[in-house]
């Protein structure tokens, strides 16, 4: 008998240890629940009032909510800690509404500091982007946006410059939609067609707003770019609509495996090696040899992705262009000189006033 409780002692406390871990995770799975409070929803409902949020710009918000009822906090002695616990409350918050809280770092180089902050912003994870933005948009400027893509990511987006940008007179010039009459010739597809054209002044306007609203953002030069926020939001989107069997527009970084809209690549034309350009210096550090993390060619850091690809490839490599002595150059008279942009932009502005 007594052999016979020994035998089954370990059984009983195996069975007391399993009970005691599953009260364990009930009661924290109770206290998280427990300490999602009115500090987090303020915090929520400060995030969703921005397009996107760094942590530099989180700490005087989370300085003021944790300052409510107590002793003033000041925004630098608001931890990355407490700032990514928000951040986790948040996520488990709102996951069961299809949302989510994500992060990049931003591409564009003019724009990084050293290093990048990451940037959060909240996303939909179920329905389609261009869903989303008719919520605000009409149906024609759902339209224009989807052609100002299909130039971004098609058109801008070949095997020798993948630019993946358009300047802004090339993207108002974008207003009128194709017109193109279909291979069934149903003159209901061609009006259709036809009534999703904007006026200039409507794309410009449209334009604005996207970047306003933090979609868009506008270089130096003119060119219009996704912004990070825009990024998390399409990711999937834009993988799904420009991939395919035959080609590949959308390509991702060896190194930390997010989108490339922005960076520098392989050499060779038909390899996939793309790297951001806040990656490159820790992967090759770690790599310890600046080779193409695809085909272990020589990394050659002077063939781009973006706005310089467009810039790069528009002059031969190795030729210096001389400036010609004012006294050489043929006069050409103001009234006489018109340059293709104008003469486009000239041409949409008579057809308008039709």
């Amino acid at each position: 008998m007594v052999h016979t409780r020994c035998r089954l002692l370990p059984q009983a406390l195996l069975s007391l240890i399993v009970e005691s871990r599953r009260v364990s995770v009930f009661r924290l799975v109770e206290h998280r629940k427990m300490a999602y409070d009115d500090r987090n929803r303020a915090f929520l409902q400060a995030f969703m009032g921005r397009s996107t949020l760094t942590f530099e710009e989180a700490q005087p918000v989370l300085a003021a909510i944790l300052s409510v009822g107590g002793e003033r906090v000041d925004p630098t002695d608001v931890t990355e800690d407490q700032f990514y616990a928000y951040l986790d409350a948040a996520n488990r918050t709102i996951s069961q509404f299809d949302l989510e809280i994500r992060s990049s770092l931003p591409q564009d180089p003019q724009a990084q500091e050293d290093p990048p902050q990451r940037v959060w912003a909240l996303v939909n994870n179920t329905s389609d982007p261009l869903t989303q933005l008719a919520t605000t948009y009409t149906a024609d400027e759902v339209a224009f946006i989807k052609r100002l893509l299909d130039y971004m990511f098609l058109t801008n987006n070949t095997v020798r410059t993948e630019g993946m940008c358009v300047a802004q007179l090339q993207a108002v010039g974008l207003h009128k939609a194709p017109t193109t009459r279909p291979a069934t010739d149903e003159p209901s597809q061609t009006q259709s067609a036809a009534s999703q054209s904007l006026t200039m002044t409507q794309a410009e306007k449209t334009i604005r707003n996207l970047i306003e609203e933090g979609w868009f953002q506008k270089s130096r030069k003119g060119y219009l770019t996704l912004t990070p926020r825009a990024l998390m939001e399409l990711r999937g989107w834009l993988a799904m609509e420009y991939n395919d069997e035959e080609s590949t527009k959308i390509r991702f970084c060896a190194a930390c495996k997010d989108m490339v809209t922005v960076g520098q690549r392989c050499a060779d034309i038909h390899c996939e090696g793309r790297l951001h350009d806040h990656c490159i210096r820790n992967f090759f550090r770690m790599q310890q040899a600046e080779q193409c993390p695809v085909c272990q060619a020589e990394w050659p850091g002077d063939h781009f992705v973006g706005e310089r690809a467009i810039n790069t490839s528009s002059r031969p490599s190795g030729v210096v262009r001389r400036s010609t002595p004012a006294s050489s150059r043929p006069s050409v008279e103001p009234s006489t000189r018109s340059t293709p942009s104008r003469m486009v932009l000239e041409q949409n502005l008579d057809e308008d006033s039709e």
